[in-house]
């Protein structure tokens, strides 16, 4: 069963819960929602074709025992200094101190590849000690340019080094992803 438990602006109204977080970040528009129903195959995080829609932590409770997080994106919203600069506050508050959080997945368009603001947020991750996977979307959509897609570990040393490829539209590599959570 799965739960919308709530849209959060601030990381200490989360819930505190045992429940391990799996949390999924990336610039606007990358689809980060699209594949949050993919995994867990109901239509519970909100989309649209309007980045920046996702404004707040949103959580999502899946069978009571894990929780999926929705981030803000970052790097292509149309918003306010202000509201960027108090989203990557909160952004970096999250997965600095949330004890819960066992795998932050960093989303990346696999058309265009990392860009300059999925460069600094993994340098913050290896910096801080934060774990995170890198997960390229969109594999079914015609690349438009070619992008070296290829990470080196040597340069991220908190990376997971297996980098995922996925397709929420054609459901590819979603087993993938289930299995890291621990979703059936």
């Amino acid at each position: 069963m799965i739960k919308f438990v709530g849209g959060f602006e601030n990381v200490c109204d989360l819930p505190k819960t045992q429940f391990p977080e799996f949390a999924f970040a990336g610039r606007s528009n990358v689809g980060k929602s699209s594949l949050i129903n993919a995994i867990v195959g109901a239509n519970v995080a909100r989309t649209s074709n309007t980045p920046g829609r996702t404004q707040t932590l949103n959580l999502f409770n899946i069978d009571d025992r894990i929780m999926i997080v929705d981030l803000p994106g970052y790097g292509y919203a149309r918003v306010s200094k202000e509201n960027a600069e108090r989203w990557l506050m909160r952004f970096q508050e999250y997965i600095t101190t949330r004890r819960q959080l066992k795998r932050l997945f960093v989303l990346v368009d696999s058309r265009i590849g990392p860009r300059d603001s999925d460069l600094e947020l993994m340098q913050f991750c290896d910096l801080n000690g934060i774990s995170y996977q890198v997960i390229y979307t969109k594999k079914d959509k015609r690349i438009r340019e070619q992008k070296q897609l290829v990470l080196n570990p040597n340069e991220h040393p908190a990376m997971i080094n297996d980098v995922l490829e996925t397709s929420a539209e054609k459901k590819t590599g979603i087993d993938n992803i289930r299995a890291i959570i621990g979703i059936k």
